[in-house]
């Protein structure tokens, strides 16, 4: 089977073995079979983040990532409350849509996109609005790879009495997260990322007690609705709706490879595989939008150099025909393009990688190392 390395931010490259763990006999999945593999990995997912089964549950959907996030914006919010949104990155900007599509009461603190929240003017606006219910914020913002302080926003929430969701998207299963510790009533992500499987799951874990409170608040959709999915796992033991059948069997083994391998030195290649992205990019003379200090480790921002001969798009063909991906980037002033450290790849990936980028620069005639107008970041 050919392996492509997808420096995407997800779907991200997988293992053979995850890849074929799909083909399995034709089941109806409301076999007690199937839903033995679904109470497995409700429990697992729930694990990785340090979840304790008798205070967080798992709550699994048929989608992207994008569905979780819509779920819990949607489902969480009780009458006559607001929900109070941390805005500094293409995602949490789209946290805030998902809100303003049910007219939800939003309050949004927009932040420059390469800056990390002030935690006094966080505070400041949960002391001017007491009726914040939800505080929301984006773990790592995958359009530039900032780290958001997401254990003290956190506490700044429990302490203005708010539920505190994140979105952990690209960073569960790639960064340690103690949901407890961290101070998370929620979070969520989806399997094609961390967990190095196939797009089509996605899941909300969080606190059970505060999923059960949300019986009673409006019900603003049918299929996205986080206690009906959880009512009916609980009584059944089953998704409510079709679920994603042979991709759930991808999860299945995508996780049992986390733990036989060990979550602690996933941590670590991950780290290592972005230590190599960000060597091999300085090499080359290019810049970070991001600062280093304040990124996540996993998502590299990359700057498009001041070289009339530099595009992107002839850049990504070449790299494309040759097993490697690479992804624009999300950010509405600065042309960038990103390089992510997710899926089942190592740094032997990346070194190779950089021989065909530094083939492809020089291929369009790109000076090396790149060059930056003065005015550049």
């Amino acid at each position: 089977m050919k392996r492509n390395v997808l420096l995407n931010p997800g779907p991200a490259t997988t293992s053979d073995t995850v890849k074929t763990a799909q083909v399995v006999p034709d089941i109806c999945p409301r076999e007690s079979e199937f839903g033995n593999i679904l109470k497995q990995i409700q429990k697992d997912l729930a694990r990785i983040v340090c979840g304790n089964a008798e205070e967080y549950t798992s709550v699994l959907f048929c989608g992207s990532g994008t569905i979780c996030m819509d779920v819990c914006l949607n489902s969480l919010l009780p009458e006559n409350k607001k929900i109070f949104i941390i805005n500094n990155g293409a995602y949490s900007e789209r946290a805030a849509e998902i809100c303003k599509y049910y007219n939800l009461p939003l309050i949004e603190m927009k932040v420059p996109l390469d800056e990390r929240p002030k935690l006094a003017g966080i505070e400041e606006i949960l002391q001017k609005n007491p009726d914040v219910y939800l505080v929301y914020a984006t773990h790592n913002e995958t359009g530039t790879g900032l780290l958001n302080p997401i254990r003290e926003i956190g506490a700044l929430a429990h302490k203005y009495n708010c539920v505190f969701a994140v979105d952990t998207t690209s960073t569960y299963a790639m960064l340690p997260i103690d949901l407890e510790k961290d101070n998370i009533d929620f979070c969520m992500s989806s399997a094609q990322k961390g967990l190095m499987a196939m797009t089509g799951l996605s899941f909300v874990i969080g606190k059970t007690k505060l999923i059960e409170e949300s019986k009673s608040y409006p019900k603003r959709s049918y299929y996205c609705n986080l206690y009906l999915q959880y009512e009916y796992f609980l009584k059944t033991g089953q998704m409510h709706f079709t679920p994603p059948v042979q991709t759930i069997y991808a999860a299945k083994q995508a996780i049992e490879e986390i733990f036989r391998d060990g979550i602690e030195q996933k941590y670590a290649r991950h780290r290592k595989v972005h230590e190599a992205i960000q060597n091999g990019l300085k090499e080359l003379g290019f810049k970070e939008f991001v600062k280093k200090e304040l990124q996540a480790g996993l998502i590299a921002s990359a700057i498009y150099p001041d070289d009339k001969n530099w595009d992107f798009e002839k850049v990504h063909d070449y790299c494309y025909e040759r097993g490697f991906t690479i992804y624009p980037g999300k950010v509405s002033n600065i042309n960038t393009f990103r390089l992510c450290s997710f899926g089942a790849i190592d740094v032997y990936d990346i070194k190779d990688f950089f021989a065909v980028f530094k083939d492809a620069l020089k291929h369009c005639n790109v000076s090396i190392p790149v060059k930056y107008n003065e005015e550049a970041k």
